[in-house]
């Protein structure tokens, strides 16, 4: 692919005269004429240098440098002018510019410091990556049994390539799960990519994982790179892929088996060197025989599966949970009596850890930075009754049905009525129920 640049100067022959002499040395160019279309530019697209030129119609380029390093910090800035002031290239540099040259420009010498400026690009690309290597995920696997059977699972999917597929309820930690999976194997240098299929479906996820070309539908302005291409060396994170669309199942389908694809109205053929992490809150082998997900799709992406269990099956890793999230977010001097941890593992956590972690946030901020106690969990010491620690992990017929009734509202668009119909009662009797709920819908 093309090295693309940005050409800013007000002067339209010496916009020609770049951007005819980088076109034939390779780069991929485009022009403004004023800081206004430089911005509008760099919004809309990503570019691997700006040639900026400092006094514009409408500012002084100079003034810009600051906002364009911290908008995109890996990019080359290259600023050209007619002033040769000392001062001035100083201050540019300063601000963040790579180099610096001064009007009339030798075009040699202006291909010589591109390239330089270019490969400081790719050096500082790869700096930013390893200072994010550096703060890799801290997925807690905890001290239960069965979530050490998890870490040993992660481990062996990290070191293959494989598709994986990660199963829990909500709120378990499947995305971070992903993500440290990414981050050591071999990819972990190379894109984390994550899309979630609960939100877009038809032509709109198409287009979020195969990319589209100009014209192919009513809002396709300009070209745009799916997520597969932007993926490729690295790793393709599909949240909640039991929610994709049964056509969007079809066309992905053929994307695992062939590692090819296209863009959305366009016939060349495509190819992305990507691994699959998929994860989803439902029963997929379920879904399958209900006839809801694609069988041959859930043979492809089910071979490593991972189950994450519940908290309320793993109350022993509570303590550790509630340290790590401390440690995590820098907090490490509060201190957290044991009266609270027993409390803590007498809740069923029906949101998992997701919910420890914002009930636990809660209760920082409540108890002002000093010893956290048990009246700052203000909300859960109903819940948490011993009565209710017997039942850990056993879910009664009410709790089923709110299950399926949730289901089924969520499978009918949140329409009440459709999904009244579909359960086989009467409206007024689906919202006697819903009332019963504990957060009702």
């Amino acid at each position: 692919m093309k090295p693309s640049i940005l050409l800013v100067d007000d002067e339209s022959a010496i916009l020609f005269l770049f951007s005819d002499y980088l076109s034939k040395a390779g780069y991929d160019v485009k022009k403004s004429l004023c800081l206004k279309e430089a911005k509008e530019a760099i919004k809309s697209q990503q570019f691997n240098a700006v040639i900026l030129d400092l006094i514009l119609p409408d500012g002084n380029g100079i003034d810009w440098i600051k906002d364009l390093r911290e908008a995109c910090p890996d990019i080359a800035i290259i600023v050209i002018t007619g002033i040769g002031d000392v001062p001035i290239a100083v201050e540019a540099m300063r601000r963040g510019a790579d180099n610096f040259l001064t009007k009339p420009v030798n075009m040699t010498d202006l291909d010589i410091f591109l390239r330089k400026s270019l490969e400081l690009q790719r050096l500082r690309r790869k700096d930013l990556t390893s200072q994010r290597l550096q703060k890799q995920t801290q997925f807690y696997f905890g001290e239960s049994t069965i979530m050490k059977e998890v870490k040993e699972l992660a481990l062996m999917a990290a070191k293959h390539n494989l598709p994986v597929l990660i199963q829990g309820e909500t709120g378990t930690g499947k995305n971070m799960l992903s993500r440290w999976i990414h981050e050591h194997s071999y990819r972990s240098s190379a894109p984390f990519v994550e899309l979630s299929c609960s939100g877009p479906s038809g032509d709109l996820l198409a287009s979020e994982l195969f990319g589209h070309v100009k014209g192919a539908f009513t809002s396709a302005i300009q070209d745009k790179e799916g997520l597969i291409e932007v993926a490729n060396g690295g790793t393709l994170f599909l949240d909640e892929i039991g929610d994709m669309d049964p056509s969007n199942q079809a066309q992905f389908l053929k994307v695992i088996e062939e590692k090819q694809y296209r863009r959305l109205g366009e016939v060349k053929v495509r190819w992305s060197d990507f691994r699959l992490i998929c994860a989803t809150n439902r029963d997929l082998k379920e879904e399958t025989k209900l006839g809801r997900f694609r069988q041959d799709l859930y043979f492809r992406i089910n071979i490593f599966p991972i189950v994450i269990s519940p908290l309320r099956d793993r109350l022993d890793d509570v303590r550790g949970l509630v340290q790590h999230i401390l440690t995590n977010r820098g907090s490490y001097n509060i201190e957290i009596s044991q009266e609270v941890i027993n409390l803590l593992k007498k809740y069923p956590w029906p949101g998992n850890v997701r919910e420890l972690k914002n009930i636990l946030e809660r209760a920082i901020f409540l108890a002002g930075g000093g010893t956290i106690s048990v009246e700052h969990f203000r909300g859960i010491e109903a819940a948490a009754s011993p009565a209710e620690t017997l039942q850990v992990g056993i879910r009664d017929l009410e709790q089923l049905e709110e299950e399926h009734i949730r289901d089924v509202i969520k499978r009918m668009g949140g329409n009440k009525r459709k999904a009244a119909t579909a359960l086989g009662i009467s409206k007024s009797a689906l919202y006697r129920k819903l009332k019963k709920f504990q957060n009702p819908i």
